[in-house]
């Protein structure tokens, strides 16, 4: 049987590279954020954590020796997890792509198309709720299911205000209109799409508890996005759990600095 985590309460790497380094790191539920110098081992901790995790999320048939979980509850079977990470490198497979008639260039551009499909389904699924609510009596649920998705659009248009950028609303998929043109995702600048990805992310998991990774989140997000990021993650899912590596003081900026571990507080040589 399926039993889902709410969240992870500590990481523990029995080998960091080749025999060396043994890694315990104790989790906050909500916000945890490592920290240190390039080639310490940030992502290395992240990626091998990440990669203990089958694609179905099982924590009992670990694809990676050496990594041992603790979960609450401590009999989960599975965690939900999503993994971001903000290089934008152009996209391999490209031409076959373009032959497919979609204008995608980049990795965020593939990501926002997967996100797309999420979306359609995340909005199947509200709407299907606010029907239950509806039919049994219930409008002030109705209401509740309805919010989420408003707040998005709301957020995202605070975030594009200064270009002038408003998510159109009369469609399901991410449309956006600036002085009179409609924009698809895939023309935003890269803050603008990794920001949309990070929050699509969030919103499509609907709520549910769930374990979000991220990999230096702040490259190419002004800096005024990246000390609104954690807060903005954690309005959309206040279920959420957040794991991510960072170089930028500003992600930390507005009230996380307890929540910031050094690479070299959770390592000891073996």
């Amino acid at each position: 049987m399926v039993k889902y985590a709410d969240y992870i309460e500590q990481i523990e790497i029995d080998s960091l590279w080749s025999g060396k380094r043994h890694v315990v790191w104790d989790l906050d539920r909500r916000v945890n954020i490592l920290s240190g110098i390039n080639g310490v081992g940030k992502s290395t901790i992240l990626n091998k954590v990440v990669r203990s995790v089958d694609n179905k999320g099982d924590v009992l048939n670990h694809l990676l020796k050496g990594v041992h979980l603790k979960t609450v509850p401590a009999d989960a079977t599975h965690i939900r997890f999503d993994v971001i990470r903000s290089f934008d490198r152009p996209l391999i497979n490209a031409d076959m792509i373009s032959r497919m008639d979609m204008s995608l260039a980049t990795e965020l551009d593939w990501q926002l198309y997967k996100l797309q499909r999420k979306y359609l389904d995340y909005q199947v699924n509200v709407g299907n709720k606010i029907i239950a609510a509806l039919t049994s009596g219930h409008p002030e649920k109705a209401q509740e299911f309805s919010k989420p998705k408003a707040r998005f659009q709301d957020l995202v248009d605070d975030l594009f205000s200064d270009t002038g950028k408003k998510i159109v609303r009369e469609e399901n998929e991410i449309r956006f209109t600036q002085i009179g043109e409609t924009l698809v995702p895939y023309q935003l600048s890269s803050g603008e799409k990794q920001m949309l990805v990070i929050l699509l992310t969030v919103l499509v998991e609907d709520g549910q508890p769930y374990v979000l990774f991220m990999d230096e989140p702040e490259v190419s997000l002004h800096i005024e996005w990246q000390q609104r990021l954690i807060e903005l993650i954690l309005e959309l899912n206040p279920q959420v759990q957040i794991i991510l590596t960072t170089h930028s003081p500003a992600v930390i900026m507005n009230g996380w600095m307890d929540r910031v571990t050094e690479v070299s507080d959770i390592t000891d040589n073996t």
